[in-house]
């Protein structure tokens, strides 16, 4: 299989990831229509007994020496894992690269769809008698991120703050984790293949900016993500094919037109072949 070419590699991934944070973008949806939604994935989670964003909110929000670091690995890692991880597959495991990357986008893209249709206010932005704190804003004099998610100050009205389910902060995390612990050949790439998706749900939800079944959904994006790559590479083959042949094939037509010539019948403007020595008869030799 041919590497493929890092330019083309760059443009691609770049290309995708433009029109993700566009749709992302404008699909921010009715602010009241996501707080209901969010509403609704907590008293789900309560009616479970599994709603335990609240404890872990309020420990990184008592404990500085937590909630700062969390809010670094939020603001930062998301960005600067992912794509170290694409580089690395794509530099050492080459064979393995086109697939992963290619489940990685269709991820990403499905988790588009999920904030079209299901619009949700995280648990930081919702009235603080629910019992949450926006650690983001609480210790944002500590980093270069405001008050808006993990925006840099003075640029949140380009984020969208109600894209909370799924989480695909927990999405790539669980990418990531997977190349690391298949593809990694030292116990430290594995023990990082299973410490950086799990230190990733416990901070999502330590600064209220998901909640556990947005992290859930997460992951349920990956796996329909990563059944849906094997088509979604066969039908890049099938277009790039098509490309590079001009839309269409069409066999050459045979010479003869369907008809078969005869034992010393030439074609019409065949020249004749010089016999060979051994066909010239011994008295014009």
């Amino acid at each position: 299989m041919r590497r493929p070419r890092w330019w083309a590699e760059l443009v691609l991934v770049g290309a995708v990831y433009a029109a993700y944070s566009c749709g992302r973008l404008l699909a921010r949806g009715d602010v009241g229509t996501a707080v209901g939604h969010g509403l609704a994935i907590l008293r789900a989670e309560e009616f479970l007994g599994i709603a335990v964003e609240r404890p872990l909110n309020r420990l990184f929000t008592a404990v500085p020496a937590l909630g700062v670091p969390a809010d670094f690995v939020y603001a930062s890692l998301h960005y600067l894992v992912t794509p170290a991880v694409l580089v690395w597959l794509f530099r050492r495991r080459p064979a393995r690269y086109r697939a992963a990357r290619t489940w990685l986008m269709v991820s990403t893209l499905l988790g588009l769809v999920g904030f079209t249709l299901l619009p949700t206010c995280p648990p930081r932005l919702l009235d603080p008698g629910h019992g949450f704190v926006d650690t983001m804003a609480r210790f944002s004099s500590y980093g270069w991120w405001g008050g808006e998610a993990s925006a840099p100050r003075g640029l949140g009205a380009l984020t969208n703050q109600y894209a909370a389910m799924p989480s695909l902060h927990v999405g790539w995390a669980l990418w990531c984790g997977v190349m690391l612990w298949r593809y990694g050949r030292t116990p430290l790439s594995r023990a990082l293949g299973v410490g950086y998706p799990l230190l990733t749900v416990l901070v999502v939800m330590g600064t209220a900016n998901h909640y556990l079944l947005d992290a859930v959904a997460g992951a349920a994006v990956m796996g329909a993500g990563l059944l849906l790559t094997p088509y979604a590479m066969r039908l890049a083959d099938r277009v790039a094919d098509r490309v590079m042949t001009g839309g269409s094939r069409q066999s050459a037509p045979p010479v003869s037109g369907g008809w078969e010539t005869s034992a010393g019948e030439r074609i019409p403007g065949q020249r004749s072949a010089p016999a060979a020595a051994d066909d010239i008869p011994s008295s014009a030799r």
